[in-house]
C-alpha cells in the first residue's frame, strides 16, 4: 500500500469542473443535482482502497451532517474499471450502503473529471462554497489506515465551519493522502505516479 499525495489542478476560488455522470444504476447526475445550497463536497473514492475503507463510515455520518447545514456530498470512481471491477457498479451499491452513503456515489468511466479536477489519490476531497468556488482542498483527517485512530473528519469538519461562517480557508491544509488514481493508458496526467 503505497501513499500518494494529492496535487491539485484547482486553486482557491476556482469554480468546480461542470459534470454529469451516471450512478450504478445508469442515472445520470449534475454537479448542480449533487450540490446543496450551500455547497458541494466532491470526493474521488473507490471500493478498495484501504485509505477510502478506513474512513468509508465517517464520511457516511460525515455527509448527514454537512447535509443538515446545506451542503451537498458527492462520490465520484474514476479508476480503470476493465482492471479494477471490484470499483465497478456492480459493487457499489453494496459498498454504499456498507459505509451509510446516501449521497450520490458517480462513475467517471472516461476520467475526465478526475482530469478536470486535478484528483491524484482516492480519497481526494474537494470543498466548493454556494457560489461553486473551491473553499478547500484537503485531507479528511489525520488518521491512517493501520494507525489505531478512529477517523473524525476533524480537517474537513473544520473547513466546512468555516466556509458556512463567512471564515478565511485553512491557511494550509495539508493534502490528501491514499492510493493514486488508476489511470488507463494515455490518460495518465502530470501529478500521475505509481502506487497500490
Amino acid at each position: 500500500m503505497a501513499e500518494v499525495l494529492s496535487t491539485f489542478n484547482l486553486n482557491p476560488g476556482n469554480a468546480a469542473p461542470d459534470f454529469t455522470l451516471p450512478d450504478a444504476c445508469g442515472n445520470p447526475i449534475t454537479r448542480d443535482q449533487a450540490a446543496g445550497p450551500n455547497g458541494l463536497l466532491v470526493v474521488f473514492a473507490c471500493n478498495h482502497c484501504p485509505f477510502v475503507v478506513h474512513l468509508a463510515s465517517a464520511l457516511g455520518s460525515f455527509a448527514k451532517d454537512i447535509r443538515s447545514q446545506g451542503v451537498g456530498t458527492v462520490a465520484i470512481v474514476s479508476n480503470d474499471l476493465e482492471k479494477y471491477p471490484q470499483d465497478g457498479p456492480a459493487a457499489i451499491p453494496t459498498f454504499a450502503s456498507q459505509h451509510g452513503w446516501d449521497f450520490p456515489y458517480l462513475i467517471d468511466a472516461d476520467q475526465s473529471v478526475a482530469l478536470a479536477y486535478g484528483a491524484a489519490c482516492t480519497p481526494d476531497f474537494f470543498l466548493f462554497d454556494s457560489s461553486g468556488k473551491l473553499f478547500y482542498a484537503g485531507q479528511f483527517d489525520d488518521t491512517r489506515p493501520r494507525s489505531g485512530e478512529t477517523p473524525h473528519g476533524g480537517d474537513l469538519r473544520e473547513a466546512v465551519r468555516r466556509m458556512i461562517a463567512g471564515e478565511s480557508p485553512l491557511p494550509r491544509p495539508y493534502p490528501s493522502s491514499g492510493c493514486n488514481i488508476k489511470w488507463k493508458p494515455g490518460n495518465q496526467p502530470p501529478w500521475w505516479n505509481t502506487g497500490s
